[in-house]
C-alpha cells in the first residue's frame, strides 16, 4: 500500500487511473494473506496474480469462485496439474513442453486455459522467457496447430529492474513489437490474441504508454511482500 492507504482505496485509485484505457490491472497477491485479497475483491478487483503454485492452490479455495487467477511465475511442467482445474491464465509459457502439458492437463480438467508466451526482454540473465525465433519455432510446431484446451492470447515480459526510463521504454517497445509480429504472422484472424502483459508497480505508467493491456501490480496495492519464514 502507498503511504498507509487501505487496499480498497488503492484498488479504486487504479480503477480510476485505468478507466478509459485498454489496460487492466492484475493485482499480484503473492506472499499476502487471503484477508488482503478479499479487501481488494470487495473493492471490485477480479484479476489476481500469483507466482507459486503451492501458494495459489492454498488460497484459491478460500476465496470467491469468480476470481480470475493468473499464474505469473515460472511454471514447472510437473505442477501444471495442480492449477489446471481453476486457473484462468498462465502468463509464463516459455517452452513447447510446458505448453503441451498445459493442453494435456486442461483437457483432463475439461477446461480451456488462456496462455501468454513469456519473452526474455530484460538485461538480466536470471529472467525466464523466449526469444522471438524460439517463439516462432514453437508456433510452427505441428502439435501447436492442434491445441484445443489452451488459447494463446498474447505475450508477457518482465523488464529489467532499473530506474532508467529509456531502457524500460526500449524493453517494453521490444515486447510490443514481438506481439505485433506474432499477431500479423500467426494470429491475424484471431481477435483473442490481444494481450501484452508488461509493467509492474514501479514502471506501469511507462508500460501503459508503450501499449500494455495487463499491468501486474503488487507492492503498490498490498505493501511490501511478507515472505514467510523458511521451514526445515
Amino acid at each position: 500500500m502507498q503511504s498507509e492507504q487501505s487496499v480498497e482505496s488503492v484498488v479504486r485509485h487504479f480503477q480510476q487511473e485505468l478507466s478509459g484505457t485498454s489496460c487492466r490491472l492484475v493485482a499480484v497477491s503473492k506472499t499476502h494473506p487471503v484477508e488482503l485479497i478479499r479487501e481488494a475483491y470487495d473493492a471490485g478487483q477480479r484479476l489476481f496474480g500469483e507466482n507459486r503454485v503451492q501458494e495459489l492452490t492454498a488460497k484459491q479455495p478460500a476465496l470467491p469462485a469468480d476470481i480470475e487467477w493468473h499464474l505469473i511465475g515460472h511454471l514447472q511442467t510437473n505442477k501444471v496439474k495442480y492449477v489446471a482445474p481453476f486457473v484462468h491464465t498462465i502468463q509464463s509459457i516459455d517452452s513447447l513442453k510446458l505448453l503441451l502439458e498445459i493442453e494435456r492437463q486442461a483437457a483432463r480438467a475439461g477446461r480451456v486455459i488462456q496462455g501468454l508466451l513469456q519473452f526474455h526482454i530484460a538485461d538480466e540473465e536470471t529472467k525466464f522467457g523466449l526469444s522471438l525465433p524460439e517463439a516462432e519455432a514453437l508456433l510452427q510446431d505441428a502439435a501447436v496447430q492442434q491445441l484445443q484446451h489452451v488459447r494463446l492470447a498474447g505475450v508477457m515480459g518482465i523488464a529489467t529492474n532499473t530506474d532508467e526510463e529509456p531502457q524500460l521504454r526500449q524493453e517494453f517497445s521490444t515486447l510490443r513489437g514481438y506481439f505485433e509480429q506474432l499477431k500479423a504472422r500467426y494470429f491475424a484472424d484471431d481477435a483473442g490474441f490481444r494481450e501484452i502483459s508488461m509493467g509492474m508497480s514501479s514502471d506501469y505508467r511507462l508500460a501503459i504508454e508503450e501499449g500494455s493491456t495487463l499491468i501486474r501490480v503488487g507492492s503498490a496495492i498490498f505493501g511490501r511482500r511478507a515472505y514467510p519464514a523458511p521451514t526445515t
